[in-house]
């Protein structure tokens, strides 16, 4: 039985490629309307890495103003919040399909007590949005001498 369940899951992912394949033949003739700007449609994957002296995190808004996002610390929560506006043009046509998602946007993440919220920046670049959080400083541990009464 064992045997049979791993052959099994092996076999999932080319079943769920032959199952795709069979949906985009059948669907090719179709025209698909674009999809509606829908809030939370989609959210921008992002990478976040600590490093010695901040934390960064780079998100993927390909498509979306760099002007147009807000970003909110509060409560050492940091919120991302924007919209990819839907593509429309009335001169060339229908769409064949329809894969790009577009629409409003918002990602939270709750940063540790060693986060330097004043000191965040922002900045962006052929559709990455880079945000860098400093660290405080820590404080060293300092050894106190005792005075002696006398």
């Amino acid at each position: 039985m064992n045997q049979l369940r791993h052959v099994a899951f092996r076999r999932a992912p080319v079943l769920g490629n032959e199952l795709r394949h069979v949906f985009d033949q059948f669907f090719a003739g179709d025209i698909a309307a674009p999809v509606a700007a829908v809030e939370n449609a989609w959210a921008p994957r992002v990478d976040i890495r600590e490093e010695a002296g901040r934390f960064l995190i780079l998100a993927d808004v390909p498509g979306v103003a760099l002007d147009s996002i807000e970003i909110q610390m509060d409560k050492n929560v940091l919120s991302i919040k924007g919209e990819r506006p839907a593509y429309t043009s009335e001169t060339e046509g229908k769409y064949a399909r329809v894969e790009r998602v577009a629409g409003a946007f918002k990602r939270s993440f709750t940063l540790p007590e060693s986060a330097d919220a004043e000191g965040i920046t922002a900045s962006g670049r052929d559709g990455v949005l880079e945000i860098a959080i400093p660290k405080k400083a820590e404080n060293a541990p300092r050894r106190i001498t005792i005075n002696a009464a006398g």
